[in-house]
């Protein structure tokens, strides 16, 4: 078996699971789809071998780090891969530049007498790749951009399209000022590896055209590659369009009862409490685009709702708390903006005629 591997493509279309030996601050700042880290060496044992490199230099540095990651603390970091390659046999480990640390750890394994594949070039070289890839992206797809206003169900329907990304899922973000969810987003690094993973299997699925939901040059704190915003700002746009009571239902469901029980899920003491705090932090962040008096009556609606729901546990009186974000905030914004893209708007309709259209044209 060969002991270095840079099929990297081979490797998104697999969907091959990953060991990454770096240190845990390292892969918290960006990994790849479907990788493991199971660290050669704690935040605290790299720290101290590199203050070693440099003041020492690269032998005593080895050295120390031999010594840090010995008896037992060796002997478990062993079983931590051996087990996770029992489970994936063809997964390889990486280390950042395919140097000393995946070199050592594929060196322990194999003593032990099993074999495992390393990334030639490691983290950097994989990465790399899957920047090329999305810098080079757009000239092999047509984008199709799904517009509409708040509450018309564009994630709902995108998700029913063979075709269609959801940079949303990819971002955990809803996209708006309400649209945080309990779990951290994901880093630029990730959302960035993790969108050309999709590009990539989209591509090979032979999809010469792909559906994106519209959105700004972010998605909360993620912020859309400058080769995307390029291209999706020329791209058709098709408009989904459904009425406001369904749309008042959408939003309901989704921002209201749905987001609850998230909360609940996520095991909060009063779930309820955490999310109406997290709610006000959002109608907070849009004070100044709603402006003085708007605010305070989004916020006295808001507060009816509170009070009605702790007393009869009902959702009802949401119908008017969203009723009001949508008719006084988010339509005449997002009207605005459709206004200055209208020569790019190819179509507009139900999600019936949506889905009839986008299969007329890819």
């Amino acid at each position: 078996m060969s002991e270095l591997f840079d099929d990297f493509k081979s490797i998104v279309l697999k969907n091959t699971p990953l060991i990454d030996v770096r240190a845990p601050v390292e892969f918290k700042k960006g990994a790849f789809l479907n990788a493991i880290n199971l660290p050669i060496m704690s935040d605290k044992e790299r720290h101290e071998v590199g203050t070693c490199y440099k003041n020492e230099g690269n032998a005593k540095a080895v050295e120390l780090g031999h010594r840090l990651v010995s008896g037992d603390i060796k002997e478990q970091r062993i079983k931590a891969w051996l087990d996770f390659m029992d489970a994936n046999p063809d997964a390889p480990l990486y280390c950042f530049r395919g140097g000393l640390r995946s070199k050592i750890a594929q060196q322990w394994i194999s003593e032990r007498g099993r074999d495992i594949v390393r990334l030639k070039g490691g983290y950097k070289a994989f990465r790399g790749y899957l920047l090329r890839e999305l810098d080079s992206s757009c000239e092999h797809f047509k984008p199709i951009i799904l517009g509409g206003r708040t509450g018309s169900g564009k994630t709902i329907e995108l998700k029913k399209m063979q075709n269609a990304i959801d940079l949303e899922g990819l971002a955990n973000h809803r996209g708006s000022s309400f649209g945080q969810k309990i779990t951290p987003q994901t880093s630029q690094i990730d959302f960035e590896n993790n969108l050309t993973y999709k590009l990539i299997q989209k591509r090979e699925e032979g999809f010469g055209t792909l559906v994106f939901e519209d959105e700004g040059k972010h998605i909360g704190s993620v912020f859309m590659p400058e080769s995307f915003i390029h291209a999706m700002s020329k791209s058709p746009l098709v408009i989904l369009e459904r009425p406001l009571e369904e749309r008042i239902e959408i939003t309901l469901r989704e921002y209201v009862i749905e987001a609850q029980k998230m909360y609940e899920r996520a095991g909060y003491k009063d779930a309820q409490e955490a999310w109406q705090l997290d709610i006000k932090n959002a109608m907070q962040r849009i004070k100044r685009r709603l402006g003085d008096q708007r605010y305070r009556d989004v916020s006295a609606i808001f507060e009816d709702a509170l009070k009605e729901q702790k007393r009869n546990g009902s959702y009802e009186k949401y119908r008017d708390w969203v009723t009001y974000l949508l008719s006084e905030y988010y339509d005449p914004m997002y009207d605005y903006q459709i206004q200055k893209r209208a020569n790019l708007v190819a179509f507009r309709g139900d999600a019936k005629g949506v889905h009839e259209y986008i299969k007329s044209v890819t």
